[in-house]
């Protein structure tokens, strides 16, 4: 995959993800970018670590997706809880 390809399937997947967390999330489009590129490396981390799968292949593939978006909800959540900051509380 090329790195427009990383960097589309990161802002999709960022995005994605920082909606399945609940709360506020701050930053904008970069930080959802960052968050997916980030989430997607560790998706694919443990992927091949745990399941021997290498999800790097193609764009399409769902398994690709899968692993970017948890991998990004991951990010998210350690971010969350290394700055602090907590959702809005009603």
């Amino acid at each position: 995959m090329s790195i427009i390809g990383w960097l589309v399937l990161g802002l999709i997947a960022g995005a994605i993800a920082r909606a399945i967390l609940p709360g506020q999330q701050p930053g904008g489009w970069i930080a959802a970018l960052i968050t997916g590129v980030l989430g997607a490396l560790v998706g694919g981390f443990i992927a091949s670590a745990i399941f021997g799968v290498n999800v790097n292949d193609a764009f399409f593939d769902l398994g690709t997706w899968l692993f970017a978006i948890g991998g990004g909800v991951i990010v998210a959540f350690l971010w969350q809880a290394i700055t602090g900051r907590r959702g809005a509380e009603a």
